[in-house]
């Protein structure tokens, strides 16, 4: 695999970045990437495909997961129910395996890109589970007796929000790259890519909001990029001007649709006290 990754219009990659995707396909290792929850993980994948134009197959991982799930599933249940009815197609097991996504991903006579999403949600033996796959790029299906080799190495793309550590024989075999969270320009330039005709003022005071909130101590969950995005949605929506975002006096302020930002009423309330706090200082 050739192809080296450069960014799309649709998404700012910064340099770190572009340079973690381009090694992990040089290495033909899974490339693990982490981060805040909003920062683009998953859009990585679904950039780095459409760039590369290459086919995407995503895996969704949730609590219940299971790593075999990938690979493939024996229906035993649809096979009891068909042999009760006499169908001959019970006869061959194969007609009750189905396919996981990274057989799928195997079967592709192109390079593709898989997502694994949210790896850190699925049981802790859920990554070693797959250490061996993920490796080989091959698994053996039992019920028929064969092994499942990848036409074309697939490029494996990792996300996770680090709600549990992950084994240290898998990060082993993954190249990683945590995306920092970005700063005011960087901020601005993805900005500009959902809107390109904002207001440079508007801009510049939701921008001011944003940090400052984010910078406020003791908040349960800070707000994320596609919080922002949204944010600025509803301004622009509701035609807010620039100067309802900034206080008079430069003391701290409740944020129209402050909603859209914060996402807990503890860091509401905690908001707001430091709001009546700085009134009374005055």
């Amino acid at each position: 695999m050739n192809k080296r990754f450069q960014g799309t219009e649709n998404y700012v990659a910064t340099p770190d970045l572009m340079l973690a995707v381009n090694a992990a396909i040089t290495l033909q290792r899974p490339l693990l990437i982490k981060g805040e929850p909003g920062t683009g993980k998953t859009m990585l994948a679904e950039e780095v495909a459409a760039a590369l134009n290459m086919p995407l197959i995503q895996w969704h991982i949730k609590s219940t997961t299971k790593a075999q799930q990938g690979l493939y599933e024996y229906d035993a249940v649809s096979r009891l129910r068909d042999s009760q009815l006499g169908d001959s197609k019970v006869k061959d097991i194969a007609n009750y395996i189905v396919k996981g996504v990274l057989w799928q991903a195997f079967e592709q006579t192109e390079p593709g890109v898989v997502l694994i999403d949210e790896i850190d949600k699925a049981d802790i033996e859920f990554p070693n589970d797959l250490l061996r796959e993920l490796d080989r790029m091959e698994f053996h299906v039992y019920e028929t007796r064969e092994t499942i080799r990848a036409v074309k190495r697939p490029l494996v793309i990792i996300t996770s929000n680090n709600e549990k550590e992950l084994p240290d024989a898998f990060l082993r075999r993954c190249f990683f790259h945590y995306i920092k969270f970005p700063d005011r320009d960087t901020m601005a330039q993805i900005v500009n890519v959902h809107y390109p005709t904002l207001k440079k003022d508007l801009l510049k005071e939701a921008l001011e909001v944003f940090f400052g909130l984010r910078d406020v101590p003791g908040l349960k969950k800070k707000p994320s990029t596609s919080e922002l995005i949204d944010w600025l949605k509803l301004l622009v929506a509701e035609d807010i001007p620039p100067e309802a975002l900034r206080s008079k006096d430069q003391k701290v302020s409740v944020p129209p649709l402050h909603g859209a930002l914060l996402k807990n009423e503890q860091d509401v309330h905690l908001f707001e006290r430091l709001v009546f706090m700085a009134r009374n200082n005055r």
